[in-house]
């Protein structure tokens, strides 16, 4: 309930002569008797009186209880729009540089030119400097920007660093910062290595590509399976990763390159130097094999854009 509104009265200095049981005669009288000044306002103040009278005090503007109306700005400050900081670019930032990213809360790296990087993400596969993961994806025309080590995977860990999805969230290797056109991962071999359960690579590969998409939600995602010799020649554990990360991949609409039977198919098995991993013939051979896969799936780059072919 609102307080009740005080009244106020404006009293003017009248003599007293002037009040009371006078007749209108006796005020004529007093108003011949009285200085010439007086007798010209008498006239104004009656009628200030009479519009003003004793009316309540006007109440403060105020939005009733329960009302969602607007209450005037206290200031003319509160009228002006919050000054937001622009988002920083990788145009003027250092290259090379750290950039805390606040949607994220993780150090992002400033490239030369993001907008024609391709991300890998992988193990000793793609380590190499001329490893076929990396012929391969560069032979679209893409630069490369290569994260991971070797001995890791989706579930694997190699004591120096986390698997692809922890050592991200924890800064073990850092991601570049802006928009890559593509983002590829590769791997699963350590996973099998180390035994992982087809629930255990899963979970880390949905939580990988989820923070992925969500950090760069303009980029396109592709995977890689796992190298291995094919069901019927020995592949194992590695091929049925890579058939279980082609289904993940199909679930979340991304290219997929299935690797699971490629020692056989392309008759690498000579070319590899100790049973896992690849000669240099072997990586050029399979670096080849990649590129012919990816052109198929369309992601080649573009030069003059941001987004790989689609």
């Amino acid at each position: 309930m609102l307080p009740k509104r005080k009244s106020r009265c404006w009293i003017f200095p009248v003599p007293w002569t002037m009040i009371g049981s006078r007749t209108s005669a006796t005020w004529r009288t007093k108003m011949r008797q009285a200085p010439a000044a007086f007798r010209m306002l008498a006239p104004l103040i009656a009628a200030g009186v009479l519009l003003a009278g004793c009316g309540p005090s006007p109440a403060p503007i105020t939005a009733p209880l329960g009302s969602n109306a607007p209450v005037p700005a206290q200031t003319a400050a509160a009228d002006k729009p919050l000054r937001v900081a622009p988002a920083p670019s990788s145009l003027n930032l250092p290259v090379g540089s750290l950039y805390k990213n606040p949607a994220n809360n993780r150090s992002e790296l400033v490239l030369a030119d993001v907008r024609h990087t391709a991300v890998l993400i992988g193990d000793s596969q793609s380590m190499p400097k001329d490893s076929w993961p990396q012929q391969g994806i560069a032979a679209m025309g893409y630069k490369l920007h290569v994260v991971g080590m070797g001995g890791t995977g989706y579930v694997a860990s190699n004591g120096k660093t986390g698997n692809y999805v922890d050592a991200l969230q924890r800064g073990d290797w850092v991601l570049p910062f802006g928009d890559p056109p593509l983002i590829v991962i590769q791997g699963g071999g350590n996973d099998a290595t180390q035994r992982a359960t087809d629930a255990q690579i899963t979970s880390n590969a949905e939580r990988l590509l989820a923070a992925l998409k969500k950090s760069y939600p303009g980029s396109t995602l592709a995977m890689i399976g796992t190298l291995a010799r094919g069901v019927s020649n020995g592949g194992g554990r590695r091929t049925e990763i890579d058939a279980l990360l082609g289904r993940i991949a199909a679930k979340h609409a991304i290219p997929f390159v299935s690797a699971g039977d490629w020692l056989t198919r392309y008759d690498a098995i000579g070319d590899l130097q100790d049973g896992v991993h690849l000669k240099p013939s072997g990586h050029a051979k399979l670096g080849a094999a990649l590129a012919r896969e990816l052109t198929a799936l369309g992601l080649t780059a573009r030069p003059d854009t941001a987004e790989p072919a689609k």
